[in-house]
């Protein structure tokens, strides 16, 4: 039998170790295409970190889980600058430490610390359980703090494992995935395996996977990606990288038996050695195509992970095994990670620096538990492209230079090209995307029509809002063309996100209760809904507008996929007005964060069985998150809608 890869194109996204990589591949006879997917994306402010070395300092940390070497390196030099060594190691030695795999076992050593309890092979989170389920030397997890090293994206199961086990879990993050500066040789490997110029390829870690067909998605190619793999030789190092294969609907060919680079790639040589070169892999006939139907077209595509997601499903109105829910402010300053980066930054210099804006985006995510992301932004950004100006002053809100309330002043109103002035939002897209857990949907979003209206014409909050009034009531040709030129720059906003990777979009509709019913019916409506309508491709909408339960029949009638309401109103009712053909999203009063644990889980009960068990609800606040909410309520919130959704679906 012909042994190597017999000179074929060969190719492998590993990036820490890709010239090793190219080394092997080279070795067993291959020619490497190197296409580098991901980047390690350290902290900018730690906290985390040091979150756990105070909490291991004062004897909280029974259990310390260390999933990577390079996680375990970063993680003790961050707490060396910070603390007294002896100290460190001293507290290190009286936790029971647990190391997944050989790397972290080295870096603990090289500190000396030798007491440490091995996961073995293959090194999954599974093994991580077996060896707390088993191991002499590891305590009952019940009522014990376990601190748990991440590497780029939390392992939800294994977290919600810990916790089922009585464990407080504290998340210690380290860095992020993100996607490597240099996209292009990504995307030429795309192209390579579609036009089947290589007939192998190599993945090492689960979120290579996510990358690959995030940037795939971009350019309408996941489809096409995804049968190429399934045609060539799909070679993983493990099961979590299989894993995430398979749920991309690709075969997996081999797994490697040792999860080591060089065991997958002599392994892999072997396979595509035993298969003729002229003819390949048979395709997978499991690959599931679903139809939407837009503008009377149909439309091929494939459900990935994400279209799966939980929140997705509940935005389609599909059964889901328990209620998703999000936060609105989820990353804000009630979180002690966004108020460090906020003591070295302004507001408006955090939200268009992309790394910053991803980085709060995915912390806050990651940390809460929640089933949705929502981009780190703010609906004002828009204006300033328009040619007003934008600062935010402290503890007063937002303020807007060069009001608008003439027909003259509509008219020096500039046309929004996003993709120039707005390029931040949409890099912090695609890098909070690259650092999300492949299975968590991103929201993008904008501030709807009138809200942005009310805003630029007031200067900035109102309680009357006469100056919004006037123009619309005295000035209705101005008011038109405003809202027309707003309508536009919103719609190419929100579909620049939607390109960038956001999953979903939400508009924000926050003054829209200022109005009576006619008059949202005929100056708001039209434009909302033309906003709607032009979102392309297609995902799913949110539209959230506060104080309109006076006339949700309306608000139902925007389009939207789904409708957020606010805590004014019950949300059985509200459901019943808008309709069972739209999801709604709601509605807890913010406030109830403020009070005990119970109350909370009760409150949140109450609304879970307003809603019914019934497909297509999305469990939010009214409103977004207060600054002074403890972070333990949030996390005692989103635990209580997951436990007790769960449970009424299974009763049911």
């Amino acid at each position: 039998m012909p042994a190597g890869f017999q000179g074929q194109r060969v190719v492998a996204f590993e990036s820490r170790f890709a010239e090793e990589m190219a080394s092997l591949i080279s070795r067993h006879q291959g020619v490497a295409q190197l296409a580098p997917a991901l980047a390690e994306a350290p902290l900018e402010q730690n906290v985390g970190a040091i979150r756990f070395g105070e909490r291991l300092l004062q004897g909280e940390v029974a259990v310390a889980v260390f999933m990577t070497g390079v996680g375990t390196r970063t993680l003790m030099d961050v707490l060396q600058g910070r603390y007294r060594k002896p100290d460190l190691l001293g507290a290190l030695s009286r936790a029971t430490l647990i190391a997944r795999g050989p790397k972290p076992i080295a870096a603990l050593r090289a500190l000396g610390l030798s007491t440490v309890i091995p996961v073995p092979e293959p090194n999954t989170w599974r093994e991580v359980l077996e060896v707390i389920d088993t191991s002499e030397g590891c305590p009952n997890l019940s009522g014990l703090t376990v601190a748990v090293q991440e590497y780029g994206t939390p392992n939800r199961l294994l977290l919600e494992e810990l916790r089922r086990r009585g464990a407080e879990v504290l998340q210690v993050p380290v860095y992020r995935w993100t996607l490597p500066s240099d996209t292009g040789p990504l995307y030429r490997a795309i192209d390579a395996l579609i036009e089947g110029t290589c007939r192998v390829v190599l993945f090492t870690n689960s979120m290579q996977v996510s990358h690959l067909f995030q940037l795939a998605s971009q350019k309408q190619k996941a489809d096409a990606l995804r049968r190429a793999l399934n045609h060539a030789v799909t070679a993983s190092i493990g099961p979590n990288c299989s894993q995430a294969l398979r749920r991309e609907l690709v075969r997996v060919d081999l797994e490697a038996g040792q999860p080591n680079m060089a065991c997958l790639v002599e392994e892999a040589s072997r396979k595509a050695a035993a298969i003729p070169q002229d003819e390949g892999v048979q395709p997978s006939s499991r690959v599931v195509v679903s139809v939407e139907v837009e503008s009377g077209t149909a439309v091929p595509r494939t459900f990935s992970r994400l279209d799966n997601s939980v929140f997705m499903r509940a935005c389609r109105r599909q059964a889901t095994e328990y209620t998703p829910i999000w936060l609105m402010r989820q990353a804000g300053r009630y979180m002690a990670e966004y108020r460090e980066i906020r003591s070295r930054t302004s507001f408006l210099g955090l939200c268009k620096n992309s790394d910053l804006a991803a980085e709060v985006t995915v912390t806050a995510a990651h940390r809460l538990g929640v089933d949705a992301a929502i981009i780190f932004a703010d609906i004002l950004l828009i204006v300033e492209p328009m040619g007003l100006g934008l600062t935010f002053e402290g503890g007063d809100g937002p303020s807007i230079q060069g009001v608008i309330r003439s027909q003259a002043e509509v008219d020096r109103l500039s046309e929004v090209i996003p993709e120039e002035s707005l390029s931040f939002v949409f890099d912090a897209v695609r890098k909070a995307r690259a650092g999300l857990r492949p299975d968590l949907p991103l929201i993008g979003f904008a501030g709807a029509p009138f809200t942005l209206a009310s805003y630029i014409t007031e200067g900035g909050g109102s309680k009357n809002y006469v100056h919004t009034k006037e123009l619309m009531y005295r000035h209705p040709g101005a008011w038109d063309s405003m809202m027309q030129l707003i309508s536009r720059s919103i719609t190419r906003y929100l579909n620049g996100q939607i390109l960038a990777g956001a999953q979903a979009v939400q508009l924000f509709d926050s003054w829209a209760g200022c109005l009576s019913p006619e008059d949202y019916r005929r100056s708001v409506l039209p434009y909302t809904a033309q906003v709607i309508e032009n979102i392309k491709p297609r995902v799913p909408v949110i539209y959230f507008s506060t104080g309109t339960g006076g006339y949700l029949e309306l608000v139902g009638s925007t389009g939207a996929d789904v409708i957020g309401v606010d805590w004014r109103i019950d949300l059985a009712r509200a459901w019943a007005r808008i309709g069972e053909g739209q999801a709604v999203q709601g509605n807890l009063d913010p406030l109830v964060l403020l009070g005990d644990r119970d109350s909370i889980a009760e409150k949140a009960g109450e609304i879970l069985e307003r809603a019914g068990g019934r497909p297509g609800h999305i469990f939010n606040l009214g409103h977004g998150v207060l600054p002074q909410t403890p972070v333990d309520q949030v996390l005692r919130l989103v635990d209580a809608v997951h436990e007790r959704s769960r449970k009424a679906r299974l009763s049911g």
